[in-house]
């Protein structure tokens, strides 16, 4: 029986990180990828993600609390993105190489 307990709790946890990292891409393609790219390789004067040397932490505090000096979403915030969202999002772009 414990043996059983374990693997639910095992298999609960792997289908959340499945679930996190699909949001995240869904998040990253509804609100980044228009100025990012959809492959994160940057579009006009909007810097590439693909390969980011940023922390998955730096890039959840940059989509959250914005930027000093920069133009919006950055200035403020990404607009409609939670905490957990940016996080995800964060992870996202990490995975994006």
């Amino acid at each position: 029986m414990k043996r059983y307990t374990m693997f639910v709790a095992l298999l609960a946890f792997a289908s959340t990180l499945a679930w996190s990292a699909e949001d995240g891409a869904a998040i990253y393609k509804a609100k980044c990828a228009i100025c990012h790219g959809a492959a994160g390789e940057g579009k006009g004067t909007n810097p590439a993600l693909k390969g980011t040397k940023m922390s998955e932490a730096d890039i959840t505090a940059l989509v959250t609390k914005g930027a000093a000096g920069k133009k919006a979403p950055h200035g403020k915030g990404v607009a409609g993105i939670t905490d957990d969202g940016a996080k995800a999002a964060a992870v996202y772009v990490k995975s994006l190489k």
